[in-house]
């Protein structure tokens, strides 16, 4: 049974108590803590969340001189990066700097080593990457990776630096979260036990903790007018990617032709939308799979429990109508694997399964994952086994399977799904199109972006002529890198003054999408910290620590602010 997440219950009062007592001395030297009975931990930074930007925040917090421990309900480290993300959204690596930078250098360093080359000789592979090299000699770093190595990098900044990490610990959202004067006492979590901090940093992709915290925030599309954007609100009409049907002229249909025989799986019977409003939808989730075909390391695709075949009925009238490109999104990383992604008009995003995500209760959030296991997995076996789907699809498909050395105590399933877009900050400064496409220059840069605005999917719905087709998919690239304000990380002051949100950033749904970059989330991270540190030394709001000062900070730690080259 696949246990992607597992949702905390109420332990015993008794917690296993450490043997020496507790101290932030003991803390400093110990990877994955626990805390004593009816204790709180104090240090100077608590970071919720086991994200790649989690990671180099910790890692910062750290350099500078300060306590600080992660608070994360993940059992690994590294989020969408550690979980199979390994073909990097890169953009222009060239403003990817600091820590950020770091880790990949990091990933080069291992790929060095002929032990790590398991399943293919370093020669063989064929060096691609997303817009650059996978394998970049000159400087050092490597773009492409396989699960493991990532979440291994995550693990050894970590013990390098010998930062306590208590995983499984989910936040009590409810009751957890104590506010004192406008600022994060302490956090609580579901097992009970407590920490407090000087500056508390929400690096989860859902922005639980700030949420908590009574911080504003948006969930869903504004509408183009909210922020006089082109590309946000409903985009019905908008084909970008070709991850729609085009003019297939798909059925929707139970029985073709027939509404009374109902609609296929997968498909919204409600009116899409009128072109430009917001809603309360996101872009869809999926799991970032690692496959193989190498027979000795390749885990063949099983039939999930309640699998049903109708529900890829909508699939196999794609191929019907003529649709190939099944295998076009198997990007290759090292040691002969995959990191596969949604592509196609019907694919492995489960459009419009998870609306609800963002603001669920555990148990939701839970439920959703599993369909979305169930979904995803259905999908594999249905087409390496269904007779409807083409014999050379099928077969193609039937030879590879799940990669048998990628997280192995999960069987060989991703831990963390591909959470696109949850909630989103409304902070001192909401990030837009005018900023991504360089309408409206920044002044407080902490790092910078460069990737294409993109969307997946909200939904898929019934034309006015009556055929299936999706919305949502945007792909807009931005002429040049862009800046991301100091703002967008940092609550209103009169919300929350010792909080910073470097992950669920302030940003309109559009500009989200081209933040949203692991490598980004990971500067982010880098660039939290150096405000949070700084805040501690000054003895101020974390809206309060001078720009210059954080400026000249990350410039000497390597961060990318600027960008003059065309």
């Amino acid at each position: 049974m696949l246990n992607p997440v597992t949702i905390p219950t109420p332990l015993p009062k008794f917690y296993r108590v450490l043997i020496l007592m507790v101290s932030l001395l003991y803390l400093s030297t110990c990877q994955s803590a626990q805390p004593p009975d009816n204790e709180t931990i104090s240090v100077d930074v608590v970071i919720y969340g086991g994200t790649s930007g989690a990671v180099t925040a910790a890692v910062q917090i750290a350099r500078m001189g300060k306590n600080v421990i992660v608070v994360a309900p993940d059992q690994h480290l590294g989020g969408l990066t550690a979980s199979g993300l390994g073909y990097t959204d890169t953009g222009n690596k060239e403003v990817i700097g600091g820590l950020s930078r770091e880790f990949y250098q990091r990933v080069y360093n291992y790929y060095q080593d002929s032990a790590t080359w398991v399943w293919q000789r370093k020669e063989e592979y064929g060096n691609k990457g997303q817009g650059t090299v996978a394998i970049d000699g000159e400087f050092r770093t490597m773009w492409i990776f396989e699960p493991h190595i990532a979440e291994q990098v995550f693990e050894d900044m970590i013990k390098e630096y010998e930062i306590p990490v208590f995983r499984d610990h989910w936040l009590d959202r409810k009751d957890g979260v104590e506010m004192e004067k406008g600022q994060i006492k302490s956090i609580a979590c579901l097992n009970g036990s407590r920490f407090s901090a000087k500056v508390f940093i929400d690096a989860s992709y859902e922005g639980d903790l700030m949420a908590a915290a009574g911080v504003d925030y948006h969930v869903g599309r504004e509408s183009k007018d909210t922020y006089g954007e082109e590309w946000n609100g409903v985009q019905t009409g908008v084909l970008h990617h070709g991850h729609h049907f085009g003019d297939m002229h798909i059925e929707p249909y139970v029985t073709p032709g027939d509404p009374a025989t109902g609609v296929l799986p997968k498909i919204s019977a409600e009116h899409p939308g009128n072109y430009g409003d917001g809603d309360q939808r996101i872009q869809a989730y999926c799991f970032r799979t690692c496959l193989t075909r190498v027979e000795e390391n390749r885990v063949p695709f099983k039939k999930p429990k309640g699998y049903d075949s109708t529900e890829y009925e909508l699939m196999i009238r794609i191929f019907n109508a003529g649709w190939r490109d099944t295998f076009h999104k198997f990007d290759p990383i090292p040691n002969l694997k995959t990191d596969v992604n949604n592509h196609g008009p019907f694919s492995f995003d489960n459009i419009g399964m998870n609306y609800q995500y963002p603001e669920g209760t555990y148990e939701e959030r839970k439920q959703i994952i599993e369909e979305h296991v169930s979904y995803q997995t259905g999908l594999l076996y249905f087409l390496a086994n269904d007779p409807r789907v083409p014999d050379e699809i099928r077969m193609e498909m039937s030879q590879w399977g799940l990669a048998k050395d990628e997280f192995t105590d999960n069987e060989n399933w991703p831990h963390q799904i591909y959470v696109r877009e949850a909630r989103r900050m409304i902070g001192e400064f909401v990030m837009t199109e005018h900023e991504i496409m360089d309408r409206n220059p920044v002044t407080t840069s902490i790092g910078m972006g460069s990737y294409t605005m993109d969307s997946h999917n909200v939904q898929r719905y019934i034309t006015d002529q009556g055929y299936v087709q999706n919305e949502g998919d945007i792909g807009v690239k931005p002429p040049k890198p862009y800046q991301i304000a100091l703002g967008a990380i940092r609550p209103k002051e009169e919300q929350c003054q010792n909080l910073l949100v470097p992950l669920a950033v302030s940003s309109s749904h559009i500009a989200f999408g081209s933040i949203r970059m692991e490598p980004v989330f990971m500067i982010l991270g880098q660039s939290a910290a150096v405000v949070a540190s700084l805040a501690i030394d000054g003895e101020l709001a974390v809206q309060q620590v001078p720009y210059p000062k954080i400026k000249a900070q990350l410039q000497e730690l390597g961060q990318v602010l600027e960008y003059d080259k065309n």
